[in-house]
């Protein structure tokens, strides 16, 4: 016979979390974000219009979830379209990388005020626009992980996923999206 769930001696204490942490009590940020964005002369553009029947960003409880953004300002891509390596340089694809990640952080600024309430990084997706073949596409995702290591020091190093796709709006070289916890 198995004794009550509460008369059980690992009921009265509770079992350590392995692999897990409070991620809101980290304080590996000696600047914080916004400043650390100014003093690396880093612009964050205005949050993006939608291109469709959704919203650029999304709260639910401590985490933001950042709709999928293209390396573009004002509707128009900042470089050249279509697949890597073959029609878009890796180099141009890494540009348009950077700039849909800081499409990202604008879309999540707006959502929360300030990114100096993002606690971490939490999730990183990354789709390239691969030519047949291409299998490059974590170089490509790097120059969005640089940005946030850049920005938020190790609470931007984060889970990450580096994906060939055969397509992508506007024939945008790269899309991607994230995921922070906020405080």
């Amino acid at each position: 016979r198995v004794p009550p769930r509460s008369s059980r001696p690992e009921a009265t204490s509770p079992r350590p979390r392995r692999g897990l942490r409070n991620s809101t009590t980290r304080t590996t940020n000696i600047t914080a974000p916004e400043e650390k964005i100014r003093e690396l002369g880093i612009e964050i553009p205005p949050a993006p219009a939608p291109l469709g029947a959704y919203v650029p960003a999304v709260r639910s409880g401590n985490f933001v979830y950042c709709s999928g953004q293209v390396g573009a300002m004002g509707g128009k891509l900042t470089t050249p379209g279509g697949q890597v390596p073959t029609e878009v340089s890796i180099d141009d694809a890494r540009a348009s990388t950077r700039t849909a990640v800081l499409n990202c952080l604008s879309a999540i600024r707006a959502q929360i005020g300030t990114l100096d309430e993002v606690a971490r990084i939490v999730r990183l997706n990354v789709f390239v626009n691969s030519a047949p073949g291409f299998v490059d596409q974590p170089r490509v995702a790097d120059a969005a992980s640089e940005v946030l290591l850049e920005i938020f020091g190790e609470d931007g190093r984060c889970s990450r996923c580096a994906l060939g796709a055969a397509a992508l709006p506007l024939n945008a070289p790269v899309e991607l999206d994230l995921i922070v916890e906020v405080r």
